[in-house]
């Protein structure tokens, strides 16, 4: 099969490798119909994530059909059509019974990252029963797939780590997929204000599209000033940092108010600073989490009653021997206007 190889820091390529086969009675194989690449996939690109090692197959978002299930499989047979999860999950451990499926002792953020993952034709998912979901009959894969990750992860890690409430003021610093993701479902709990604020003005003009009340482009304004003029000089109740750099984290530390709450979800593969001389007497909160994807059932049906318009987050479409120039477009977002890229599989012949 073909598969998208991480082969060194900056070094990539597509290569022919076997097609994997059940290793346990819980793994199930699935032929990939669409994957994606995620802002982590370029983390890993550049070495920030010390347990990917190179030669390992990326990604951890897919939709597709199952090719084979072990003996131990059964919520799931041949011929279905599945969401994966980003996050693989035993559901028997102690973390998984606090429903903390990230930190799985046998699982948790393992696609594409400590083993292969689903940028390939076909990939093996342990502990099937727990960590894929049927698909409905007649649903958008393309909308199915945008629950892999991005809006489990900007629900979960911004919104509802966020502590957002009706009224609240709500900063979202990074116009990304996973801003995007989390500007989408912070409307589920109708803040008064969402400020969306980025370097790219063509993405806060899609901001603006997915309902946020007001955006900043901080290339060429004042943005902290900006953002305190539009709360009243008070700040914002929740700021979700949404990149994964030190300078949007102190960011979202000068714009936040008294009692607010820091809800961090950018992968940081560098140190940040702390403004505790500043902080220390503001009653805040900061909090920090890897999605957990136990939102995943109930954004489904979010889906299904076209609660969120998911399909909004894709921009462009290829198919898997492009996947090189996806990467290129991904990286290049701010002129290439991508967002979310949907990856597709050959059917096969």
């Amino acid at each position: 099969m073909k598969a998208f190889i991480y082969s060194g820091i900056n070094q990539q390529k597509i290569e022919d490798r076997p097609k994997p086969s059940i290793d346990k009675p819980s793994d199930a194989i699935v032929r990939v119909t669409k994957t994606s690449i995620c802002g982590t996939d370029l983390h890993i690109l550049k070495g920030d994530v010390a347990t990917c090692t190179p030669g390992r197959i990326l990604g951890h978002e897919g939709v597709g059909v199952i090719d084979a299930v072990g003996a131990g499989v059964s919520n799931f047979k041949v011929g279905d059509r599945v969401l994966i999860s980003c996050i693989t999950s035993c559901g028997k451990c102690e973390y998984c019974k606090k429903m903390m499926y990230s930190h799985c002792t046998d699982g948790g953020w393992i696609l594409g990252n400590t083993i292969d993952g689903t940028q390939a034709e076909f990939v093996r998912i342990p502990y099937a029963d727990t960590s894929l979901y049927p698909i409905p009959a007649g649903a958008d894969e393309e909308s199915m797939l945008m629950l892999s990750d991005i809006l489990p992860t900007g629900f979960e890690c911004g919104v509802l780590n966020g502590k957002i409430q009706v009224g609240n003021t709500v900063a979202i610093v990074g116009a990304g997929p996973i801003g995007m993701a989390a500007l989408l479902t912070a409307q589920f709990y109708s803040p008064s204000q969402i400020i969306v604020i980025d370097l790219d003005a063509s993405r806060l003009a899609m901001a603006r599209q997915f309902g946020a009340t007001a955006t900043v482009l901080s290339s060429e304004i004042d943005a902290k000033e900006q953002v305190l003029k539009l709360t009243e000089g008070k700040g914002v109740d929740t700021a979700i940092e949404a990149v994964g750099i030190p300078a949007t984290f102190e960011f979202c530390q000068a714009i936040i108010a008294v009692g607010g709450t820091i809800a961090n979800v950018g992968v940081h593969g560098h140190k940040v600073d702390l403004h505790l001389e500043t902080l220390w007497d503001k009653n805040i909160t900061i909090t920090t989490a890897l999605v957990n994807t136990s939102s995943t059932p109930m954004l489904l049906k979010a889906i299904a009653a076209e609660k969120i318009q998911a399909k909004k987050l894709v921009t462009h479409h290829f198919r898997f021997d492009q996947i090189l120039d996806a990467y290129d477009s991904f990286r290049d977002a701010a002129k290439t206007h991508a967002l979310k890229l949907v990856i597709s599989m050959q059917e096969p012949g």
